[in-house]
């Protein structure tokens, strides 16, 4: 008798969590590849499941991706809200900025899978999630303008720089510092923009 070629079968798993474990899936594929080559495909092969399963977690390739999309960007934004300070008028702002620029860094080292979907996602991701990275984005950068209304009352050298401006600033400074880790980490290691981050905010705050 000819050998046949053995189905998979995955246990069975409520539908939620079987959404998670294919997220998860998704995300080691993501790995090696850019978002828009994301394959039902790779993802199914990563998860250990056939197909058919896969569909009755996610109807299509839209849905799959939407979740993902949702659920890495709501934990993005929790490891920046944790990264950064609650109380940006304690301390030196010449420090605290350093730091939360530091956390932020090994945030996105840590998952780079996920902060590259946060930071570099292409055209072709769904308006919602456009959206909702315009939200998070806004909600950052009132916490930098506080931090740098903070460092204004502090530092007389910064008190002639419009504060939601310097908001601004901060937060594109520390996007582009985070394209850099997780795009070019050989050539960009997390120290070197560390201490770049540390120096040019000191620069900064000495040309007032």
């Amino acid at each position: 008798m000819p050998d046949r070629q053995r189905r998979r079968y995955a246990p069975r798993l409520p539908r939620e969590q079987r959404q998670q474990q294919l997220l998860d899936a998704a995300m080691t594929v993501l790995a090696d590849c850019p978002l828009q080559e994301l394959s039902m495909e790779a993802v199914a092969e990563a998860g250990g499941v056939g197909k058919p399963v896969l569909y009755t977690a996610f109807d299509t390739r839209a849905e799959l991706v939407a979740a993902l999309l949702t659920r890495e960007h709501q934990r993005g934004l929790e490891q920046v809200r944790a990264a950064m300070s609650t109380d940006p008028s304690a301390g030196d702002p010449n420090r605290v900025y350093p730091a939360a620029m530091s956390a932020f860094l090994r945030c996105a080292l840590e998952n780079p899978t996920r902060w590259r979907l946060i930071l570099t996602a292409p055209d072709s991701v769904p308006r919602e999630y456009r959206a909702a990275l315009r939200s998070a984005r806004s909600e950052v950068v009132t916490q930098a303008e506080q931090l740098a209304k903070a460092g204004t009352a502090t530092d007389p050298r910064l008190a002639q720089l419009d504060p939601a401006l310097l908001g601004h600033t901060m937060l594109s400074f520390a996007e582009m510092l985070g394209r850099l880790a997780i795009n070019d980490a050989t050539p960009y290691p997390r120290e070197r923009l560390e201490q770049f981050a540390m120096v040019a905010m000191t620069m900064f705050a000495g040309a007032g």
